[in-house]
């Protein structure tokens, strides 16, 4: 069964993005701002010919198949990106139907996930910082003063720190509206102060 992947050239109109409709596969875990989503966009309509090599993982049980659907296990951004860009089809790796759901959950994960790390003295001195962004590589990541923040595992160092700081928080637009609602709850004037009561930091 393992690489048995056939490609194909389908529709987007038959394509669904995964918002774990099926049941026991979780939707996909990924989300992109507007910023990045343009980017990702213009992206692809300056080279579509990059989709060719990187296809669109899909998926069909029995049901979306009887529907003439495919479920997207690898490539939602994109997915929408192509859509929002005027794309009617797309090409596409088609996995196997009989592929287990927690072969399909390790899909989903991998293909989103990110081994490795930027070598970023070489990206400094041989790459052009516009273009860079213009790819859509985070510059954001890349350190906070001398801190590195690449290694999620690394003991940060605070030594060098100022003493106010600023803490930015990566919600998807459902948390946030739930996390300011709650906030609102405990201070209506400033969700600021609101934080710094529920961290014992105010009384």
């Amino acid at each position: 069964m393992r690489g048995d992947f056939e490609t194909r050239l389908i529709p987007l109109s038959r394509l669904e993005s995964n918002r774990g409709q099926v049941e026991g596969l979780p939707k996909n875990p990924r989300v992109i701002r507007d910023a990045k989503f343009e980017k990702l966009k213009k992206s692809i309509l300056e080279n579509p010919e990059m989709l060719a090599l990187r296809e669109l993982l899909v998926w069909q049980d029995e049901a979306l198949a009887n529907r003439g659907r495919y479920l997207i296990i690898g490539g939602n951004m994109r997915f929408r990106a192509m859509t929002d860009a005027g794309f009617k089809e797309a090409p596409c790796k088609v996995i196997p139907m009989d592929t287990s759901l927690d072969t399909l959950r390790a899909y989903v994960i991998k293909d989103n996930g990110e081994f490795g790390r930027w070598d970023f003295d070489a990206l400094a001195n041989e790459w052009d910082m516009g273009e860079l962004d213009d790819y859509g590589i985070d510059m954001s990541a890349w350190s906070v003063g001398e801190q590195d923040f690449e290694d999620a595992n690394q003991e940060i160092d605070t030594e060098d720190f100022s003493e106010m700081m600023s803490l930015k928080l990566a919600y998807t637009e459902e948390e946030f509206a739930v996390v300011a609602a709650s906030l609102d709850a405990i201070d209506p004037e400033s969700r600021e102060k609101a934080l710094l009561k529920v961290t014992g930091w105010e009384e």
